[in-house]
Parts: C-alpha cells; sequence; structure tokens
C-alpha cells in the first residue's frame, strides 16, 4: 500500500487498560498482530464476519499509515469443547459424529468454507495461518514449563492451570479472583483443587478421536492453550496487539494471558476487542441457534455490501442486522461506487485544467478520513469523510472537470474506501490500463445502442442495454447522452 513514514499518532483503545491509549510498537515501522480465528467445526456466521472485517480494517490502516504488519490468525481445530467448558465433547469430534467424517477432513470442509467467505468480503489472507493440531508440541512444552513453575498440576492424564498461583488472572476482564462464581463458564470437575482452574492436557477417554501422546499420557490440548502457544511462535515475546471478540475476553484471553506470564514470557501489549453483531437485539450465536451464515447472507446480497454495513458501525459498537440495515447500506455503497465510476468514465477524454478548489476539498476530506483512523480506527467517521468528498464530487461532476482534480478524486477512492475500508474489491486489484480498457468498450457499447436508436431498431438497442443489465450495468439516458453504471 503506502511507502509512507511510519505514522506516531494513532490511538487505539486498549482492554487491558481500559482507556485509549498511544499505539506505541516494540519494533519501530513493524507491527505484530495475533486474532483468534475461527473453530472450524461449521459454517462461519455473521458474527464472525464482524470480527474478520474489524481487524482486517485495523490491519489495513496500519499499513496505510507505513507500517509493516505481521497478521497471525490461528484456526482451532481441536480442543474447543462444547459449551467452552472443561467438560463435553470436543465440537469438532460431534460434528464428525454428526457427519460421518473424519474430524480433519471436518477441520478442512470448514475451514476452506471459512476462507472462502473471506476471500469475498475481500479480507486479506493472514501472514500465517497456524493450526492447533500442527502446535502440538510448542503447547506441551508450554505446559511443561507452566508445571516446573508451580503453575500448574497433573491429575489422572489431565493438567490444570492452577488459578490461585497467579494472582494477576482476572486483569483483563476486571474479574477479581474470589468474586468469580464457581464454574463460570468451566464446569465443576472434582479432579481440580479449584472449580476455577481450566485445562491446559484433557485426558482422552476411550473412543476420543483426537489423541496425542504426551508426558501425562494419551490425551488433546485445552482450548485455552493453543493460542498462547501459536502466538509466542510466530510473534515472538511482547508482540503489539491481540484481538478477538469480546465474548472471549473471559475467560480465553484471561486464560491466555495467565498461561503466557506465569510460564516467564511476555505476552500481548495491547488487547482489542471487537463487540457484538446482533439479531433482533441478540447476540448472534451458534451455540444458541441465533444466527446466520455469511453464505447465506451472501447468497441474499453483495459481499461489498455487506462489508460496508459491518464497517458503518464502530468495531467497538454493536451492529444490528436487520433488513432495513441492508437497504440502508445498499444505498450508501451505491452512492460511492456511482461516484468512483463516474469520476473514472471520465478521465480518458478529461482536460488537462487544473481544478485547485476541488482538489482542496479531496485532500480535506483525506485529511479528515485520516484523522478519523487514527482515532481508534473511527470507521463511521471515515465513511463520513467519504460521503463529504461524495457531495463535492458530485456537485463538480455536473460540469466539467480537469484531469488532476478528478485523478485526486480517484485516488482518494481507491485510496481510502479502497485499500483502507476494502470496500472496492470488483475493482482493487485492477489497474489504470485495465479500467481504461473497459471504459472505451463501454464507449463503443453505447455508440452502437445510439446509432440502434437512431435508426430506430430499437428491439436492437434493448437487447444490447438488457445484456448490460445482466452483467450489472446500468444504462442512463441523459441530456446529455447515455451514461453507464456498476
Amino acid at each position: 500500500m503506502s511507502a509512507r513514514t511510519p505514522d506516531p499518532d494513532i490511538f487505539l483503545y486498549d482492554t487491558l487498560q481500559g482507556r485509549k491509549v498511544r499505539f506505541v510498537p516494540s519494533t519501530p515501522g513493524r507491527v505484530g498482530m495475533y486474532l483468534c480465528g475461527p473453530t472450524v467445526y461449521s459454517d462461519a456466521h455473521l458474527g464472525h464476519a464482524k470480527k474478520e472485517v474489524a481487524f482486517d480494517v485495523i490491519r489495513r490502516t496500519l499499513l496505510h499509515f507505513g507500517y509493516q504488519v505481521r497478521y497471525v490468525t490461528n484456526v482451532t481445530d481441536v480442543g474447543h469443547l462444547q459449551g467452552d467448558a472443561d467438560e463435553g465433547e470436543d465440537k469438532l469430534q460431534a460434528r464428525a459424529r454428526l457427519e460421518r467424517l473424519e474430524p480433519m477432513e471436518v477441520a478442512d470442509k470448514y475451514f476452506w468454507s471459512f476462507v472462502r467467505d473471506m476471500d469475498a468480503l475481500n479480507v486479506l489472507k493472514p501472514s500465517i495461518n497456524p493450526r492447533a493440531t500442527g502446535h502440538i508440541p510448542e503447547q506441551i512444552k508450554l505446559i511443561e514449563e507452566l508445571i516446573a513453575r508451580g503453575h500448574a498440576y497433573e491429575v489422572n492424564g489431565s493438567v490444570y492451570f492452577d488459578v490461585r498461583s497467579w494472582p494477576e488472572y482476572g486483569k483483563l476482564s476486571g474479574r477479581k479472583l474470589d468474586e468469580q462464581a464457581e464454574g463460570t463458564r468451566e464446569a465443576v470437575r472434582e479432579e481440580k483443587r479449584d472449580p476455577r482452574d481450566f485445562a491446559l492436557w484433557k485426558r482422552a477417554e476411550p473412543g476420543h478421536l483426537m489423541r496425542w501422546d504426551s508426558p501425562w499420557g494419551v490425551g488433546f490440548p485445552g482450548w485455552h492453550i493453543e493460542c498462547s502457544a501459536m502466538s509466542l511462535k510466530y510473534l515472538g515475546e511482547g508482540f503489539d496487539i491481540h484481538g478477538g471478540g469480546l465474548d472471549l475476553q473471559f475467560p480465553h484471553h484471561e486464560a491466555e494471558i495467565a498461561q503466557a506470564e506465569a510460564a516467564g514470557h511476555a505476552f500481548a501489549r495491547y488487547w482489542m476487542h471487537n463487540n457484538m453483531l446482533t439479531i433482533g437485539g441478540e447476540k448472534m450465536s451458534k451455540s444458541k441457534g441465533n444466527f446466520t451464515t455469511i453464505a447465506d447472507v451472501l447468497s441474499q446480497h453483495d459481499p461489498m455490501v455487506v462489508r460496508f454495513l459491518l464497517v458503518s458501525s464502530h468495531y467497538r459498537s454493536v451492529t444490528e442486522f436487520s433488513e432495513e440495515a441492508f437497504q440502508s447500506a445498499q444505498g450508501g455503497y451505491r452512492r460511492l461506487t456511482e461516484a468512483l465510476h463516474e469520476v473514472e468514465r471520465r478521465l480518458p477524454t478529461a482536460p488537462e485544467r487544473d481544478d485547485p478548489a476541488l482538489r482542496e476539498k479531496v485532500a480535506a476530506h483525506v485529511q479528515e478520513f485520516e484523522q478519523a483512523m487514527r482515532d481508534d480506527f473511527n470507521t463511521p467517521r471515515a465513511v463520513a469523510a467519504l460521503f463529504g468528498l461524495t457531495t463535492d464530487v458530485n456537485a463538480a461532476l455536473s460540469g466539467e472537470v480537469g484531469r488532476p482534480a478528478l485523478e485526486a478524486a480517484r485516488d482518494a477512492y481507491r485510496q481510502l474506501g479502497g485499500n483502507v475500508l476494502g470496500l472496492f474489491a470488483e475493482g482493487g486489484t485492477a489497474g489504470p490500463d485495465d479500467r481504461e480498457v473497459v471504459s472505451a468498450l463501454m464507449d463503443l457499447v453505447l455508440e452502437a445502442r445510439q446509432n440502434y436508436r437512431l435508426q430506430k431498431q430499437y428491439a436492437e438497442a434493448d437487447r444490447l442495454r438488457d445484456t448490460l443489465t445482466r452483467v450489472g450495468v446500468t444504462v442512463e439516458d441523459t441530456k446529455d447522452g447515455p451514461r453507464w453504471r456498476r
């Protein structure tokens, strides 16, 4: 994206400190980010889309402001038990039994489904996408370190973290240990010393399909240990940003911090959490059956309209899912894209004269957009800046506009709306030559249609128009001649 000098004035909300702080990476110019990724036992829902798009925008913003970013997102394919507790069946194993597949077949099936969803939503691929099952040795090593330091204990082939040995447990969520109710999101197991202790390694019962050898016998890792092990492996100690959904703050992220730091490793310096997506005021959740899959939504709506809906609310705000919200997003997105396409349509034939007033307005909207993104990645304000840009551009397009101003407007849309917010996937990889070819071909098509109309061959003119409509191009007849838009 940009080769600019890294911007020192980015502020983000750090959950650990409970306030907005200036972002200072541990290594100047470089950022290490870890995001808790999907548990691949079923299709992803729209709530997952909010998380992925939110942190994709954060990553894109850091790139735009000149940082190099290593972005690691894990894949949970073992250890996440039903109900998020220490008891119950592994979610992948339960799905494997239901679909009569091997657990790894389930993991691959839903991993690639997730990848397709993310591609459709124009989410950049991670720098590294590690799987929990591929990092069993690292998890075992971390557990051994915790046992050696007196923060974990083995019972009957299972290993538990001793929360009372780590007084800082609860610092992320603000929950003091003595105030935590027994069994909070963790099933009480008699072999634990304390019901709030959580599993690092679980003994595999007979018939359990997912099992590995360990110093404590045949078993499988707990859900929390995988993220501590993989983030440290690929980002190193004291990496910059750890992200995830607000629902993971406790116990998952709380446990991650305790495991890593109790083992003697500096962990994430900043913690960021996105808020939930709701349907009818209720959090979207697979376990409650209150969810809509990303695939279902994309079968009914343009993926870029879905993304526009998600970035129109702040990542720390609740996003309400409804048909009314989609209708509003569709109108807003159309307004931006129509202005962009009209700018690009006019560029090849635009006069070389300058329009300094418009260029100054474009620069002001760019500054407004960037200031919004410096302030805890405030996408609603950034989108408002794009709408302000569109108002000024549309006013200018009522007359003739010179090439320099059109190029400035195009670059603003493409760099800010495209590269940062990720909203223009259909043209995001096309170069200027590609767009000029499309524009030239469309001019020929419209000229042919106009000739048919002049010769009163209306059926042929309508056939051209209907063909364009089928591929998503709308033709409008205006007093200045026909115009087209996607």
